[in-house]
């Protein structure tokens, strides 16, 4: 059956997509960071108003997956919070010096997880060999790998991830970056069948007063009264392609 996963920076918009369809929510912050861990205070919400499964992804700062110690000893602690407080599965991803899975790490990750759903997360796409990395994370046991398909979006990526899609002996091989509305039909003929979406619309800040000359971000040119939101209706029109190619292919 496919699954649409809609990242969310924000409780409303998780709200947003559960009401318009979305199978899972991916829980992030910071969204110019290409999303870092959750706040304490947004992971009690989504347990409060979320009734479909939340990932929280765990990423303590923006850059590459090669964490330090105390990054590390960080990461560990976030899970076993997540764990702790119920969550369904998590996402995360680690990788050592050479760009290979950091096999010793994510030993003691999955060993925390106890149970938990693994999503590897688009670490997978900087990896060294992606074939190689599959069978690693199969190893490992996690639940799915998102992924571009090592590509900047997961349309250009399409060959490597039938590839690693039809190689798959557990891992699901989740098409992530870039999927939309437009290239859902394209990805869906591929045969996969979990899909990673941010959905999103810009939304304009209802500040009526806006300070001009002083920003709060080191770009200068960032427009700070406008910021990214789900859009149900992107989210609707996704599920309903989903299920036509399902009641096609049937």
């Amino acid at each position: 059956m496919t699954k649409l996963e809609i990242c969310c920076y924000g409780i409303d918009c998780a709200v947003t997509a559960q009401h318009a369809g979305a199978d899972r929510i991916e829980l992030c912050s910071a969204p110019r960071e290409g999303g870092l861990t959750p706040s304490a205070g947004t992971l009690q919400a989504a347990l409060r108003d979320i009734t479909i499964p939340v990932h929280p992804i765990v990423r303590p700062r923006g850059g590459d997956f090669c964490y330090s110690r105390q990054e590390f000893d960080i990461m560990k602690s976030d899970v076993a919070m997540i764990r702790e407080w119920g969550f369904p599965g998590l996402v995360i991803g680690i990788l050592d010096e050479d760009a290979h899975i950091d096999m010793p790490r994510m030993q003691q990750i999955m060993q925390l997880c106890d149970g938990m759903a693994v999503t590897f997360h688009r670490a997978f796409d900087l990896c060294h060999s992606p074939k190689r990395a599959l069978e690693m994370l199969t190893d490992l046991g996690v639940a799915r790998i998102l992924t571009s398909g090592q590509q900047q979006s997961a349309e250009t990526g399409i060959a490597l991830l039938r590839e690693l899609n039809e190689l798959s002996r557990g891992p699901i091989v989740m098409a992530g970056a870039g999927v939309r509305l437009s290239n859902l039909q394209k990805l869906l003929d591929s045969g996969l069948q979990e899909f990673h979406s941010s959905a999103s619309r810009a939304i304009a800040s209802p500040m009526r007063y806006r300070k001009a000359g002083v920003s709060m971000c080191s770009e200068a040119e960032t427009d700070e009264f406008s910021r990214s939101c789900v859009d149900s209706d992107v989210i609707e029109a996704m599920k309903i392609m989903m299920q036509m190619n399902v009641n096609r292919v049937a």
